[in-house]
């Protein structure tokens, strides 16, 4: 049984997450916890599945505190009350999708062993309920947004930049765009309307999915242009001229801000560029494996003062170990007011990347990537904590299966003929699956 995922439990709703999984986790968690504190971000499903946690939880005695529609970040930092976090949400995945991520009171995700320690749990069918004068009391708490808020003023400085924010229609338009007015900025919203359905864009806040946003960073002669996913962990960019700033780009700037050009350690995922040690050359760079989780496990074990993922998850561990994707918008804007972000960019390193995926079923994943590691280890260095990297004079190549969803991912950066790199490793892949 495998329950968990690179980022908690996920999968499409009524059909892998269903309210009977969703009720046995609540009756686990219920039983090892006292008291714990949940939201959801829009999904059309979340409701559903909030209600059987809720369920659960309370059955086997915890007391349960309900924060409503919230951001993942804000349900994180409101763990810090409570012996543990349950955030219904799937993330930047389609509208289909609906997830269960469980927190700890520092904003750590929960690790293997906890997550190991469920599933077996749920496998065996140990549940226990408690007698009905002991079942956990619910309550509903409408004061998470505030205080996530106020805690980011405290550390955030003011502006007054124009800026154009596309919440995607999730979970960050609860917060995001009233965090940035109080922090004087002119605030454009797009898509502000939480709505389940996503109906304005898909909620990955990647290049092909920010038309609307670069289009109107441009048109309002905005400073920058900020995008969330559905549950706001992630925040993406876009530049005053209206292009896309790429997840590397922004790991490289934060990495700068954060360690004040000092050195420090910062961690990151296999996936990410080269562009981050040559730019933070007074650093030591940690890789992990992909997913916040084993990003903010690193931050934990090197002491690191910053870490994040290139699809646009920025860990800043002086205020959690949770993503903070509304945090690190406000950080931006703080950053742009002193230099224009078109500006920070040029003072980067410059590679080409290229990436794609191929489709490929959960169940054929480890035969998939047995075939992948024997064709791709002659080929240079390996590094094989998550997927097979290979490490070339020229660049290196990636090859993962996703964590969330039924595909392979390939990553490929070089000096130069990244192409040449790159088709390699996809025909390697392509030949695996048949």
């Amino acid at each position: 049984m495998k329950l968990f995922g690179s980022s908690g439990i996920r999968g499409i709703a009524n059909k892998e997450i269903t309210p009977e999984l969703a009720l046995n986790v609540g009756l686990v968690l219920g039983s090892r916890k006292k008291t714990a504190v949940i939201g959801r971000d829009p999904r059309v499903s979340a409701q559903m599945i909030e209600h059987s946690l809720i369920a659960g939880m309370t059955a086997a005695g915890c007391a349960v505190t309900e924060i409503g529609l919230v951001t993942t970040p804000t349900l994180a930092y409101a763990a810090r009350e409570y012996e543990c976090g349950v955030m219904v949400t799937a993330s930047h995945n389609p509208s289909e999708y609906v997830g269960i991520k469980l927190w700890n009171p520092d904003g750590m995700a929960f690790d293997s062993s906890q997550q190991d320690e469920i599933e077996r749990a749920i496998e065996d069918a140990n549940f226990s309920r408690v007698p009905w004068n002991r079942i956990g009391r619910f309550e509903e708490d409408g004061n998470a947004v505030r205080a996530h808020m106020n805690m980011i003023k405290k550390l955030v400085g003011s502006s007054s930049l124009k800026v154009v924010l596309d919440c995607g229609c999730g979970a960050g338009g609860t917060i995001s765009p009233y965090l940035l007015q109080e922090l004087g900025c002119e605030v454009i919203t797009l898509n502000a309307q939480p709505d389940g359905h996503f109906p304005a864009r898909n909620p990955e806040p990647n290049d092909e999915n920010l038309s609307m946003l670069k289009k109107a960073v441009v048109d309002f002669g905005a400073d920058l242009g900020i995008a969330h996913d559905g549950d706001a962990d992630r925040m993406m960019a876009v530049d005053e001229k209206g292009n896309f700033v790429s997840g590397d780009e922004l790991l490289a700037i934060f990495g700068h801000y954060e360690c004040n050009g000092n050195k420090g350690t910062v961690v990151v995922p296999v996936d990410t560029s080269l562009m981050v040690d040559d730019f933070l050359k007074g650093s030591e760079i940690v890789r992990t494996r992909v997913g916040d989780v084993y990003v903010a496990e690193g931050i934990k074990q090197y002491g690191a003062i910053y870490g994040g993922e290139p699809s646009g998850s920025w860990i800043f561990p002086k205020i959690s170990y949770c993503p903070d994707g509304i945090y690190a918008a406000a950080k931006l804007v703080e950053i742009v007011k002193e230099k224009k972000l078109s500006e920070l960019r040029e003072e980067l390193p410059k590679y080409a990347t290229k990436r794609g995926t191929l489709p490929c079923a959960n169940e054929k994943k480890a035969e998939f990537m047995e075939k992948v590691k024997a064709k791709l280890e002659p080929l240079g260095k390996v590094l094989d904590i998550d997927g097979i990297r290979v490490e070339m004079d020229n660049g290196w190549v990636l090859v993962r299966p996703s964590g969330t969803e039924a595909k392979v991912r390939i990553t490929a950066e070089a000096r130069e003929n990244v192409d040449e790199i790159f088709e390699m490793a996809e025909k390697i892949a392509k030949e695996a699956l048949k």
